[in-house]
């Protein structure tokens, strides 16, 4: 729900045909994850026995933000990213920004929590420039429950720091998609 709140803040404009170049899955973390559901520039993908969107445990999600095409729009988007998690009572566990390079512009990283009656959602967001296209890449991982504060805190402490360098090191090649 939060993602797709800031997916249409951010988005303007859309592209209608690129569920038909995008990858039918991806790798991520040693687990393989299943496109599910598109819309315009959103991209869902979950590991095997976990269809239900409804009821997941892992998803990786796409945003592409083809109106964003260089390092102050995408400094914008990870504001404004950070803002809507934060309207959202998120708590922030994380940010933090790569410097731009000569060769590559800042990157930027958001890690929240999203506390909800039935489960807890921690969310790793990855803002960057994909050959001159902005992006959002996140990994979203729930813990089901009444109570799930300190088993969420657990998978955090053992998961976290691990899925945060897989994350930045994800390649996702998106121009194609975009340019569509």
């Amino acid at each position: 729900m939060f993602k797709k709140l800031a997916f249409a803040l951010l988005t303007m404009t859309t592209s209608l045909a690129f569920a038909a170049d995008l990858p039918k899955n991806l790798t991520f973390s040693g687990k393989e994850y299943f496109h599910r559901w598109s819309d315009k520039n959103q991209h869902e993908f979950t590991p095997a026995k976990q269809e239900d969107l409804s009821k997941w445990n892992d998803m990786m999600t796409i945003n592409l933000y083809p109106q964003i095409n260089n390092g102050d729009g995408l400094a914008g988007a990870a504001n404004s990213i950070l803002g809507t998690y934060q309207q959202n009572r998120a708590m922030i566990v994380k940010t933090n920004s790569v410097p731009r390079t000569a060769k590559s512009e800042a990157e930027h990283l958001v890690v929240a929590l999203f506390p909800q009656p039935t489960f807890i959602e921690a969310v790793f967001t990855r803002i960057k420039m994909t050959d001159g296209i902005g992006s959002s890449i996140v990994y979203s991982h729930r813990e089901y429950g009444d109570k799930v504060g300190p088993q969420m805190s657990a998978w955090l402490q053992k998961n976290g720091p691990a899925l945060e360098k897989d994350l930045m090191a994800l390649a996702v090649d998106v121009k194609a998609a975009a340019a569509k």
